[in-house]
Formats: structure tokens, sequence, C-alpha cells
């Protein structure tokens, strides 16, 4: 059978076998390997990847189910060659081991992000009590996340303060103060 899906905002079609699960398609069809795959029960939480902007588990969703739907997965998360905090967390404080659990612990972590840009350190646990990490005792993991909370609020807070020293017309579309520009 055919399926057209959008993956990491590009439009893909292939030829598949019915029962193809997206996590074997994302890696052996379409050679995205960062989505990992390991228990192929649903346990591990290694393989999420979004579906729709929702986390998902790849393991139990058939490829053909994700037709005519958006996935994300751990390569599309960059913007270019800019990482995404959560990935600048996860290398700033060590948030891995082995790696193996990682794209599956930044997608989940990304999405909660999306819709918690605060979380407490429980929330985060809980959000990611999905997925099973064998090296790290998940200090460093939630460690990360909070990491990547923290920088995006100084960067949003950035971004205001210069938007409004622009408007009161402290600084000139160069970026410097108006009276450096004077």
């Amino acid at each position: 059978m055919q399926v057209t899906m959008t993956v990491n905002d590009v439009e893909v079609t292939r030829d598949i076998e019915a029962r193809l699960l997206l996590v074997h398609f994302l890696r052996d069809v379409l050679g995205l390997t960062g989505t990992h795959w390991g228990c192929d029960t649903s346990n591990c939480g290694t393989c999420v990847v979004w579906l729709d902007g929702e986390p998902v588990k790849s393991c139990t969703v058939l490829a053909a189910m994700a037709g005519g739907h958006q996935v994300r997965t751990v390569e599309g998360l960059a913007k270019g060659a800019d990482l995404d905090p959560i990935q600048q967390g996860f290398m700033q404080c060590h948030g891995l081991q082995c790696g193996f659990c990682t794209p599956g612990m930044m997608m989940t972590a990304r999405a909660l992000l999306d819709r918690n840009p605060d979380p407490s350190e429980t929330e985060i646990r809980e959000a990611i009590s999905g997925q099973i990490c064998r090296c790290t005792g998940y200090a460093t993991i939630v460690r990360s996340v909070r990491w990547a909370a923290v920088a995006e609020a100084q960067a949003a807070a950035q971004v205001t303060e210069t938007t409004e020293s622009t408007e009161a017309g402290e600084i000139d579309n160069a970026g410097q103060p108006a009276e450096a520009a004077a």
C-alpha cells in the first residue's frame, strides 16, 4: 500500500506493507535513525515521536495510520544549525549517558515545555514517567529540562526587552542604543 505523511516538515510518499510500524518506517524506510527502537511493547519510550504535535510511542503506531498526518522526530527539533533548547539542555547538564533513551526523552520534554514553559521537578518527572533510562537515575534529565525552560524564559525576556526598547526609541534598527546612533 502507499502512504503519504509529512515528516519533519517534508511530505513523503512510500510503498509499504500494511503491518509496518511507524518506528520501522522512520528508521528503515526514511533513514531517520534518531528514533530508537527498544522494547517493541510500548514500555521503554525510546521510540517517542510526535504525531500531529502529540507524543506517541511509534512502536505502537502503524505507519499506515500516520498517513495524512504530521510526524516530527528528534531530527526535526533543531532549526537549521540551531539546536532546540531541550537539545542544548541535555548537552549542558549531561542529560544522557549511553544516549539510547535520549531521543524519546527529548521529544517528550519538548512537548512538556510547549504545554508548560515552567514545569516543576515533579511535573517533569511525571511527564517522563513513560520513559525508561537505565543510566542516569533521571536527575540529570530533570536538570536538562529545567535548564531548557530557564533558557527559553531568558530568551523570551530578551526579545521582549529589545522590542520594548525599540518601540520606545531607545534602540535603533541596527540594535544600537539610540544615542550611539546619533
